[in-house]
């Protein structure tokens, strides 16, 4: 009878690893596509079988105080907020429990940056700071950083602290507003503008960090940051050459430090030098790294600025992908080029590209050619709301993973100052560009009345 037991427990032993590797196998951007994948696909379900069906987000634009309590706080609006929340808690930390973490810390750290995205959002949904450009991102990173810096964020916080998962997450649901319809409208200039500073930009910043001593791994992450659309392609590089995680937060931080006064300086030079508006809203697109900045910045220009700062940005964000197979490329037979890399080939290159990826291409590809427009245009602003807020809770948590005193004692702040350099140049770059292809000066002026 014991020898019965015996077995009986060793099987069991066996085969509980067994299912553990099954799960640990799933890699981040996995996760992050099985839940990115299933938020988009329940969406699409409720919206085929019910067409009239109208997605409700949650409020966070308020003007007065009294709009708090009227508007924000009310049963109806906290519903929302608790209801999403509750649900990125339950996928993520399936994803987390499976993957080998503490699920009990991570959802008890995951439930205050939660609460903390939220308070982002609502800050720079008030009317006075949005006047000025001031998004979520902003607050989000500065809360983030304060806890951090001021030794106020214990470890079981910081356990919820997954700014990449959160990030490629987001950005799967991202593709879902990625229209190639939008590219193919913007025409010749956004597509040149963007393959212009995209690539020019590019390899100036590496040669310039080589130049300055910074490791090519730092150049790579800050290269693709700078010019193509800040975190997400950071995040992106970072997943193509498996790069390091303290790079890729130090790099992260620096996106968000410097576009602060970019935000707010870009639409007061425009206005101060009498830039046309529509090359003044070409010239945000290109510089400021996330949709919703550049929707911010451009709209203290003019519509005119609104429509061409989101043309060559979607034009920008569409290139993540092409950017993640050459990144990806390049690396592994540039810096990895031994034997076993010339064995192995397009294999390699498979192995380092970063899955999560072909689910932005995926859903951007569902949404251009599959999905019927009507059901788009129903389920894009609840869709757009989802991915906020797992933005918001990426930028809570890049804050929570920085130091102020890593930009200065990493590599002796020469990445900081590379990042610095390229960037200007990526702004001058920029505006020249604009105005030779948005200023008719090349081409006539495109019409995007």
């Amino acid at each position: 009878m014991p020898s019965v037991i015996t077995s009986e427990n060793d099987r069991l032993v066996k085969d509980l690893p067994a299912r553990k590797r099954f799960y640990s196998g799933i890699s981040e951007d996995g996760w992050a596509l099985w839940i990115g994948g299933l938020l988009i696909a329940a969406v699409l379900l409720l919206a085929f079988l019910s067409t009239d069906f109208k997605f409700a987000s949650p409020l966070y634009q308020w003007s007065f105080a009294n709009e708090l309590g009227t508007k924000i706080f009310t049963s109806k609006n906290l519903l929302f907020f608790a209801g999403i929340g509750f649900v990125y808690a339950v996928l993520s930390s399936i994803a987390i429990g499976l993957s080998g973490g503490n699920r009990g810390k991570y959802i008890a750290g995951f439930i205050v940056i939660y609460i903390l995205a939220v308070l982002s959002l609502l800050i720079s949904g008030n009317k006075t700071i949005n006047s000025y450009g001031i998004e979520y991102v902003v607050f989000g990173l500065v809360i983030g950083l304060v806890l951090n810096n001021l030794n106020l964020a214990p470890a079981w916080l910081k356990e919820a602290a997954r700014s990449e998962f959160f990030i490629k997450t987001g950005l799967i649901i991202l593709g879902t507003s990625i229209l190639f319809t939008d590219i193919v409208n913007a025409g010749i200039p956004g597509i040149l503008q963007a393959l212009a500073v995209v690539i020019v930009v590019w390899f100036f910043a590496l040669w310039l960090s080589r130049k300055l001593k910074v490791d090519d791994e730092f150049g790579v992450i800050l290269a693709s940051a700078v010019s193509i659309c800040g975190v997400s392609a950071a995040i992106v590089a970072a997943g193509a050459i498996k790069g390091d995680k303290k790079k890729l937060s130090y790099v992260t931080t620096l996106v968000l430090l410097v576009a602060i006064p970019m935000l707010v300086l870009q639409p007061w030079i425009i206005k101060r030098l009498g830039i046309p508006e529509v090359v003044g809203g070409a010239w945000l697109g290109g510089t400021l790294d996330t949709t919703a900045s550049v929707t911010a910045a451009s709209q203290l220009v003019g519509p005119l600025a609104l429509k061409a700062g989101v043309i060559v940005k979607f034009s920008q964000n569409v290139l993540i992908g092409v950017a993640a197979f050459f990144i990806a490329a390049w690396w592994t037979l540039k810096k990895e080029n031994n034997q076993k890399t010339e064995k192995q080939g397009p294999r390699i290159v498979w192995q380092r590209f970063p899955k999560f990826v072909l689910g932005f291409i995926a859903a951007s590809l569902v949404f251009s050619f599959i999905i019927p427009a009507g059901t788009t245009k129903q389920v894009s602003g609840f869709l757009n709301g989802l991915r906020t807020l797992w933005f918001a809770l990426a930028f809570v948590s890049i804050g929570l993973e920085a130091k102020f005193s890593d930009l200065v004692k990493t590599q002796g702040g020469r990445p900081a100052l590379a990042f610095t350099v390229a960037q200007l140049f990526n702004i001058f770059w920029t505006l020249l560009w604009a105005y030779l292809l948005f200023g008719g000066i090349l081409f006539s002026a495109p019409d995007i009345e």
